[in-house]
């Protein structure tokens, strides 16, 4: 069985077009999940999730919505056009 590598775009490599990433956090700022499109540029996600939120905004990312998905979690949606 082959296995594919996939690249994972860095900050400092060109970019087009629009691209996702969806944060699940706890509500003690722990960040639990990241999730994006496949060539979305991004650095490396931290524990905490605000900063991790912050980098994120800081490259370009809007935020587009914040939802309580359990009591304890968070799902944050940023998009970069």
């Amino acid at each position: 069985m082959k296995r594919i590598r996939q690249v994972q775009p860095m900050i400092g490599q060109a970019w087009t077009g629009r691209h996702v990433v969806l944060l699940h956090c706890t509500t003690n700022n722990q960040l639990l999940h990241l999730y994006k499109s496949y060539h979305a540029p991004i650095e490396p996600p931290r524990d905490n999730c605000a900063e991790t939120l912050a980098q994120l905004l800081s490259i370009g990312y809007s935020l587009q919505a914040i939802t309580a998905i359990t009591p304890n979690q968070i799902q944050y949606f940023l998009v970069l056009e």
